[in-house]
């Protein structure tokens, strides 16, 4: 059985996926891990791919969602994104973004922070 945090986890993740797809996004992948990186989505439109982290909370009483994702999760995101087109062998344009989502109950908000970092380079091959 699921403890509390890593069932609010999965709903949030539900929830950006569904989100995504209303965008007109592709999901073609989730919690897709390259060594000790992990991505919780990746989502495609036309030549763009978006690598997203999915912050889910049931409160913002020790702040919001999207502050928690520092330099040292980035870095790993970036590393996983960098083995995910090196895999794909085709240039893409890429964009790293958070969803935060905060479940209270019945009152759900969801925040989509586009570009919310950058890697180093906008076109990886």
């Amino acid at each position: 059985m699921k403890t509390a945090h890593l069932k609010t986890g999965q709903q949030g993740e539900d929830q950006a996926c569904h989100f995504m797809e209303q965008q007109g996004y592709l999901v073609l992948a989730r919690n897709w891990r390259f060594g000790k990186s992990e991505v919780d989505l990746i989502c495609g439109k036309e030549r763009e791919l978006v690598f997203i982290e999915v912050k889910t909370r049931s409160t913002d009483h020790y702040g919001e969602p999207e502050l928690f994702v520092g330099p040292a999760k980035q870095k790993k995101m970036k590393e996983a994104a960098m083995a995910f087109m090196n895999a794909l062998k085709e240039e893409f344009t890429i964009r790293f973004d958070i969803i935060a989502i905060i479940q209270n109950g019945e009152n759900r908000g969801l925040l989509h922070l586009e570009n919310a970092f950058q890697a180093k380079t906008p076109r990886w091959m």
